[in-house]
């Protein structure tokens, strides 16, 4: 005797309902057991988007990062810079080192003090 597997087949209108039940207990979790996705508060020394205070609009932050002659040393940097060549060639081997993706400050590998210079530079 063979066995012959039943296929069914639900309406549309079926898999709505099942959608919107499936919402319905994802919101309930949510407000009872106090699952969230909201985003944790931020440290008192960063601002309302979690961005520190130090970094105002129109700029970012970058770490220096040499590992063997200086310290790794923080920098805030206009964002003009982003079309600077020599930064954008630390840009690239920071991509190289380190990954494209990557939370909190960029990293770039280069001695604090070529960074420095880099940014004192005066270019067109």
């Amino acid at each position: 005797m063979t066995r012959q597997r039943m296929i069914t087949v639900e309406s549309p209108k079926k898999k709505m309902g099942g959608i919107v039940k499936l919402k319905n207990v994802v919101e309930r979790l949510v407000q009872i057991k106090g699952f969230s996705s909201a985003k944790k508060p931020c440290p008192e020394e960063y601002g309302r988007d979690c961005v520190p205070k130090d970094v105002k609009e129109g700029h970012f932050a970058v770490i220096a990062v040499d590992g063997y002659h200086e310290p790794t040393q923080r920098f805030v940097v206009p964002l003009m810079f982003l079309e600077h060549p020599m930064f954008r060639k630390l840009l690239e081997q920071a991509e190289e080192e380190y990954g494209f993706y990557h939370d909190g400050a960029l990293m770039v590998p280069c001695r604090p003090s070529h960074l420095r210079m880099i940014l004192t530079e005066q270019w067109c």
